[in-house]
């Protein structure tokens, strides 16, 4: 799985999920978020991912649950 948000790679972090780019895993984000990190906070702290690719996934992971949602109604 390769795009310009994530990647997953055998070769990075034994297939971890990370922000395409980077080494950072993807969950790191939602770590952050979860202990009250601000985005801006996230960002600050790795430079390396951009806004856009953490709101993507922010987005897409909504849109999942939604759909997850709707799906069980």
């Amino acid at each position: 799985m390769s795009n310009s948000i994530v990647n997953k790679d055998p070769e990075i972090l034994g297939g971890t999920t990370v922000f395409a780019g980077t080494r950072v895993p993807e969950r790191i984000l939602f770590e952050h978020l979860e202990a009250g990190d601000s985005l801006d906070d996230f960002l600050d702290n790795f430079p390396t991912v951009s806004r856009d690719q953490t709101t993507t996934l922010l987005e897409l992971a909504m849109k999942q649950i939604i759909e997850s949602d709707e799906a069980a109604a």
